[in-house]
């Protein structure tokens, strides 16, 4: 699979902006990307029917794998735990669909205050504290307390992406957040191992079109002595003019203009190939995560594939960097919601 080519550069956004008019239609000056989250979406509640709001946050370590996601889709709460233990391939967790949508919380804007979900066996919370921000959760069988740390200096890929002045999305992928903490199991703690744990954020505000699919990737580690953090994505943002491709080298983001190339086939074990922009990357997955969602007008399909990237890429000033063993993920998505 493929994506198409874009050949425009993308305007970085430097000072703070509303996502939405009064109105609520989609404010063109905040088309753009930034390195930090400047755009204001505090209106993004008019205009309802299609809006979707969530905090996503995927945590990965040499143990375990984490999925943590507290949504809003105007219809419906639609919350998840999951959890992995690597060693055994035993997995636990607890999502839950809320209609109509209530016990759920979600900040006006990102960082902009906590976020909360509670349904039959689940519990999440999402804090921001000094340094960095707090992911809290409670599922049958399972408990989990960890910080994901902001250094300083650190900067994040901020997009908004446009399909219509009624269709549009922004979202902060936060990637390479060094986590410590502790997971209960079983009523088991397990410490995370500091310094080869990490988060990424997925947060998105916007208003979709019903049917849509994309491809994610995420990748984070040390390498070669340097923190990396790599960001992909595509089919979705095909023909806006807007892409959600970065690198994070030692907390500095360098941007990727344009749509990039994917190549897999999730019936065939080989390798993922994500190239273009000055990027050659190849990820080897070691397990996937399949969930099928059927709930009438509600319905997804995830293949969510949990491995190691490496590769090379090119910045906008010239530099090569080479990476390899940043864990993460590569997934293909299908939404009718």
């Amino acid at each position: 699979m493929t994506g198409s080519s874009l050949l425009m550069r993308e305007r970085e956004l430097t000072e703070e902006v509303s996502l939405t008019l009064p109105d609520g239609r989609l404010n063109r000056g905040a088309i753009g990307w930034a390195r930090q989250p400047l755009v204001d979406t505090a209106g993004i509640g008019r205009g309802r029917g299609r809006n979707k709001r969530w905090e996503y946050w995927g945590v990965v370590t040499p143990t375990h794998l984490l999925g943590l996601t507290v949504s809003h889709i105007d219809y419906a709460a639609v919350h998840e735990l999951w959890l992995l233990e690597r060693a055994t391939e035993r997995s636990w967790g607890q999502s839950a669909t809320v209609v109509p949508p209530r016990g759920v919380r979600l900040p006006a804007v990102c960082e902009g205050g906590p976020a909360r979900a509670s349904a039959k066996n689940l519990a999440l919370a999402v804090d921001e504290v000094d340094g960095g921000t707090r992911l809290r959760a409670k599922a049958p069988g399972v408990r989990v307390d960890l910080v994901a740390a902001r250094p300083a200096g650190h900067e994040r890929l901020a997009v908004v992406v446009p399909w219509s002045s009624r269709r549009f999305q922004y979202t902060v992928k936060d990637v390479a957040r060094p986590v410590t903490g502790t997971i209960w199991l079983d009523d088991v703690a397990h410490e995370v191992p500091e310094g080869e744990s990490w988060a990424v954020l997925d947060h998105g505000r916007g208003r979709w079109p019903y049917a849509v699919s994309w491809n994610w990737g995420a990748g984070s580690g040390i390498s070669d002595g340097r923190v990396v953090g790599l960001q992909v994505g595509g089919r979705w943002t095909e023909g806006t003019g807007s892409t959600e491709n970065a690198v994070l080298v030692d907390g500095r983001l360098h941007k990727l203009h344009g749509e990039l190339e994917w190549d897999y086939d999730l019936a065939v074990d080989r390798p993922w190939r994500v190239s273009g922009r000055g990027l050659d990357a190849q990820f080897e997955a070691f397990y996937t995560k399949r969930s099928r969602t059927e709930l009438g007008v509600l319905s997804s399909r995830t293949d969510q594939c949990f491995g190691h990237w490496s590769g090379s890429v090119r910045t906008g000033a010239g530099e090569m960097i080479t990476f390899s063993g940043l864990l993460g993920w590569a997934e293909e998505v299908h939404n009718r919601w």
